[in-house]
């Protein structure tokens, strides 16, 4: 092995509370730790809150909350991004007995109340002004809303360090009463799907459903005093919250980030974190954003690139087979020197792992990434999952799939290619909708809607989703996902939207990423306007380019024949993407209904087959 790469470090046996019986006393009981549970940076400075300091303020929050009325199944919903306060709440949330109800910061004020009325939220902790002001504009829809209260200060509400001089008086003793009356069957969280076909449903998860899901995780994903888990996905997805609970388990530190995106590299670097679980599209940012460094110094440091990329692979191959040879071992010692390690660094220069999951990611980024000594190894789930499934891991990984069943899971292939899953994790069902719960779970198989197969040695491939099946007018069945994955590799592309259902052939709405059009404009001599480069014959071609390259790796029928630039980018902000930049299929093919008709009657630009 290299001695770049990070080995994973031996911890001491972890006495971890996984035989709790509940959230709420794994949570209180992480009180007990030594060591750093949380850092963050706030005004311009690292902070700190020690496990013994984050379990004093969990019980007096806790405590507060049986103040204000809260207890076992009362839901209380959080709205803010992801910050060191938004763990804090949801394990005294836990701690009290209630049920804590995510929200994404970025909904819409109609969304909250969708979640706040199908609940039955009690109390909303909002994370500032801002936030308390989409509650204030629904709240008269919200009829079992009875209490808000803030983070940040905020006129017409109590903060969450009121509610904790609430609890300063109140006896311990009231959190064991509260813990009494909650069990593994009873309800943790009632996390919304992110909607990408309909309104969204709540999930049900139990504390069983997230104690057992947890297991699995630390069995897989070795977790322990030392390690720092980089926290900036959004705390409403439930991957997250399992990664955020894990890390309070078994004593690991979480690295906040600032919460500006604009800084996001920056806080990951500044963070030097073990492990970064993330989003497929951050790394296809930062893999785009490596590229286009290399281009930009001119046709020999591009060599160069490239040479090191391919030493870089070179050396995993002979690393993995244990045959490394002198000549090799050199050969990339330059190369990790010249290029190699700057990739890393970006990370902190100390990333162990990094993990990916929410949608596809191609493998071309993936080996990328592991050429340079980041090894990204991509996972499958579901909310009604717990977000866990399969796994690849460190020590069995094959790029191009989601990895193997994670322990007491099971997962088989139903005879029209749906994925099922069973296990301890698969949640109790869709709150107050027992038609579409019957619909979901069969003979105790969780439906996942996911079309895949499974190889010889157990790893499972997503192949698409049932519902985002396009069938051409010749009865091919075309899943867009891996296509739209591949398109997005491009240096100049943000997103791409593959659309044919009972069409002829397929065609395609594309965007250009805001970062690097500047970089295509001064290549091609345009304005770098990204809406009137969307129009330019030059940047047209390029992109052409660009398409016909991707569909030389695909099925004829698989391929786009057609496609227009949008002058603008898909975004979360427009309804689009969902918050963990999921394509919102259903509202894009509608929005953009008429540009997909007009691919079929000779607008936009052939791609060509490559």
């Amino acid at each position: 092995m290299s001695s770049h790469m990070p080995q994973p470090q031996l911890h001491q046996a972890i006495d971890h509370s996984l035989n709790a019986p509940t959230l709420g006393r794994m949570v209180l009981a992480s009180g007990a730790r030594t060591g750093v549970a949380i850092r963050f940076p706030r005004a311009g400075a690292w902070q700190e809150w020690t496990f013994a300091a984050f379990g004093e303020r969990v019980r007096r929050l806790a405590l507060g909350l049986v103040d204000l009325g809260i207890g076992p199944g009362d839901r209380v919903a959080v709205l803010a991004q992801t910050r060191p306060e938004w763990t804090l709440v949801d394990a005294a949330i836990l701690a009290a007995g209630g049920v804590v109800v995510p929200i994404y910061h970025t909904n819409s004020p109609d969304e909250c109340r969708h979640v706040l009325a199908d609940s039955g939220a009690r109390l909303v902790v909002c994370e500032d002004a801002g936030q308390l002001a989409k509650i204030a504009a629904v709240r008269d829809r919200c009829p079992d809303l009875e209490h808000v209260a803030t983070i940040e200060p905020a006129d017409g509400a109590e903060t969450i360090d009121d509610l904790a001089e609430r609890g300063a008086g109140l006896d311990a003793a009231a959190l064991d009463e509260r813990q009494a009356e909650v069990s593994a069957d009873t309800p943790a969280t009632i996390v919304y799907t992110s909607g990408t076909t309909g309104p969204p449903k709540g999930c049900v998860l139990t504390h069983g459903n997230l104690l057992a899901t947890m297991s699995m995780y630390e069995r897989r994903v070795h977790l322990g005093p030392g390690h720092v888990i980089f926290m900036f996905l959004p705390l409403a997805h439930v991957l997250a919250r399992i990664v955020q609970m894990v890390s309070l388990d078994v004593g690991a530190t979480l690295a906040f980030w600032s919460g500006d995106t604009a800084r996001l590299i920056d806080d990951v670097a500044a963070a030097r974190p073990t492990h970064v679980p993330s989003v497929p599209r951050v790394f296809e940012k930062i893999h785009t954003k490596a590229l286009a460094k290399a281009s930009e110094g001119g046709k020999a440091k591009a060599r160069i690139f490239a040479w090191a990329l391919r030493t870089g692979r070179a050396m995993r191959r002979a690393e993995r087979a244990g045959r490394v040879s002198p000549l090799l071992r050199a050969r990339h010692r330059l190369a990790d020197r010249l290029v190699l390690s700057n990739v890393r660094d970006l990370f902190g220069g100390r990333l162990e792992l990094a993990l990916t999951g929410a949608a596809p990611i191609s493998s071309e980024v993936l080996e990328f990434f592991d050429a340079c000594g980041v090894l990204v190894l991509e996972g499958y789930g579901l909310t009604e999952s717990c977000a866990a499934a399969t796994l690849n891991t460190r020590e069995a990984f094959r790029f191009g799939t989601v990895g193997r069943a994670l322990p007491d899971t099971e997962v088989r292939i139903a005879d029209d290619g749906e994925v099922l899953l069973r296990g301890g994790h698969v949640f109790s069902g869709y709150w107050g909708q027992p038609e579409a719960t019957a619909e979901a779970i069969r003979d105790g198989w969780l439906h996942t809607g996911d079309l895949g197969s499974l190889d010889a040695d157990g790893f499972l491939r997503i192949t698409g989703r049932k519902k985002e099946l396009i069938i051409t007018s010749s009865g091919k069945n075309v899943s867009p996902a891996n296509l739209e994955a591949a398109l997005r590799d491009s240096r100049w592309l943000s997103q791409a939207v593959v659309y044919g259902d009972r069409r002829p052939y397929l065609v395609a709405l594309v965007t250009l990423d805001p970062d690097e059009a500047p970089a295509l404009a001064a290549e091609l001599g345009v304005a770098a306007d990204v809406g009137a480069m969307a129009a330019d014959p030059q940047v047209q071609r390029t992109i052409a380019a660009e398409i016909a390259a991707v569909n030389a790796h695909f099925a004829r029928i698989e391929q786009v024949k057609r496609f227009e630039i949008l002058p603008h980018d898909l975004t979360q902000e427009r309804g689009d993407l969902t918050p963990t930049q999921k394509l919102r299929r259903n509202v894009v093919y509608e929005r953009y209904a008429d540009r997909f008709a007009a691919l079929y009657e000779g607008a936009g630009v052939d791609a060509g087959s490559g």
